[in-house]
C-alpha cells in the first residue's frame, strides 16, 4: 500500500501512463503507424500545439485512420473504463463489499432490456432509423431499473444495503427474462443485439465521445464531494451518523452519480463486465480505502486496462471487448472468492 506522501506521484505517473497509451494504442492495428507520426496526426488538429507538425505530408490514409476510426475508438475506450471503475469503487464503499460492481443494482439488465426493444421497433420502423434508438433506450432501461431498484429499496425513508441489494437481484432477473422473451420472439437480428450484449468499442464516434465526457466529468465530480462521506460509511451507517454524516443523502447522491456514468457508458459500448469489479480492487490494493485517493487511481487504472483490452481484442484475439475483460475477470473473481473464504 502506498504512503499518502506519493499518493499524489503515483496518480501522475498513472497520468503519463493513460496518456501514452492512448496514443501508444492509436498506433497499433492492422495498419501500423509509428508512434512519432501518431503524435503528429493528432497535434496538427489543434492550432497552437500543431504549428510544428502541420508542414509535414502525413498519407491521408493514416489521418483518416488516427481521427476518425482509432482515436475515437480508443478515447471511447478510456471513458467507458474510467466510469465503470469509478462507479465500481462507489459501489464497494456503499455496499463495504469488495466483490460489488456498479451493475449490482440491475444498470447491466435494464440497458440489456432497453436494447432489446429496439427489436420490436424494427417492427414499425426502419432500421437505419431503430440503430440511433439502441442507446437511448439502453441507457433509459438502465437509468430505469436503478430507480424501480431504489424506490423498491425505500423502507420509512431509509435505503439500507441489504435491501438494496436484493431488490437489485430480483429487478436483475426480471429484466433478463424479458429481454430474453424479446430476443426469443423478435429474432429476426438476434446477432445484433448478442454483439452488443457481450459489449465492444467498435462502433464508437465523436459524438459518443462527447456524451461520455459530458457524464463523466459531472458522475467524477459528483462522487468526490462525497468521498469523505464513503470513508465514514466504511465504518458502518450508524457510526457515519453519528459522526456527522447525512448517510441517506449521500448514498442517494453517490448512487445517482455512478449510476449516471454506467448507464453512459453502456450505452455506449454494451455491456461490459468485470471492469468495476477487478479495477477498484486492484486500486483498493495500491492505495488503501481512503476514497479520496482510491476514486481518481480506480477512474486512471480502469481506462488504461480496457484500452489495452481493447487493442488485445483488435489486435491478438478478435472478439468484442466483454469477452477480453471476462477472461482476465472471470479467473480474479475466482481469486475474490477464495480470499474472502480464508478472512475469519
Amino acid at each position: 500500500m502506498l504512503k499518502r506522501t506519493s499518493s499524489r506521484r503515483f496518480l501522475f505517473a498513472l497520468l503519463v501512463l493513460l496518456v501514452y497509451s492512448v496514443f501508444q494504442s492509436t498506433a497499433i492495428g492492422d495498419v501500423s503507424i509509428p508512434l512519432n507520426d501518431v503524435w503528429g496526426i493528432i497535434l496538427a488538429k489543434f492550432p497552437v500545439l500543431g504549428d510544428a507538425f502541420s508542414t509535414y505530408d502525413y498519407p491521408s490514409t493514416w489521418v483518416t485512420i488516427v481521427r476518425s476510426i482509432r482515436l475515437p475508438r480508443v478515447l471511447a475506450g478510456v471513458l467507458v473504463g474510467s466510469s465503470l471503475a469509478m462507479a465500481g469503487a462507489v459501489m464497494q464503499g456503499i455496499f463495504r463489499n469488495s466483490m460489488a460492481d456498479p451493475f449490482i443494482i440491475g444498470i447491466s439488465s435494464g440497458a440489456a432490456f432497453g436494447a432489446s426493444v429496439s427489436l420490436v421497433l424494427e417492427l414499425f420502423v426502419a432500421k437505419s432509423v431503430t440503430m440511433y434508438f439502441t442507446p437511448v433506450l439502453a441507457f433509459a432501461g438502465a437509468l430505469g431499473a436503478v430507480i424501480l431498484v431504489y424506490t423498491i429499496s425505500r423502507v420509512d425513508g431509509r435505503v439500507p444495503v441489504e435491501t438494496l441489494l436484493l431488490a437489485g437481484v430480483a429487478t436483475s432477473s426480471f429484466l433478463s427474462a424479458l429481454t430474453s422473451a424479446l430476443i426469443y420472439t423478435y429474432s429476426r437480428d438476434v446477432y445484433s443485439v448478442l454483439f452488443w450484449l457481450t459489449g465492444s468499442l467498435g462502433a464508437s464516434r465523436w459524438s459518443d465521445v462527447t456524451t461520455l465526457v459530458i457524464a463523466f466529468f459531472f458522475g467524477l465530480l459528483g462522487v468526490l464531494l462525497f468521498a469523505k462521506d464513503l470513508n465514514a460509511m466504511l465504518l458502518g451507517e450508524d457510526v457515519a451518523q453519528s459522526l456527522g454524516t447525512e448517510v441517506e443523502n449521500a448514498k442517494r447522491w453517490a448512487i445517482l452519480a455512478a449510476s449516471v456514468v454506467t448507464a453512459t457508458a453502456v450505452a455506449a459500448s454494451g455491456i461490459i463486465g468485470f471492469v468495476g469489479l477487478i479495477v477498484p480492487h486492484m486500486a483498493r490494493l495500491l492505495v488503501g480505502p481512503d476514497h479520496r485517493v482510491l476514486i481518481p487511481v480506480s477512474t486512471l487504472l480502469g481506462g488504461i486496462f480496457l484500452v489495452w483490452c481493447d487493442v488485445t481484442s483488435r489486435v491478438i484475439l478478435p472478439v468484442p471487448v466483454g469477452i477480453i475483460t471476462a477472461l482476465f475477470g472471470a479467473p480474479f473473481f475466482i481469486y475474490l472468492l477464495k480470499e474472502r473464504k480464508r478472512m475469519p
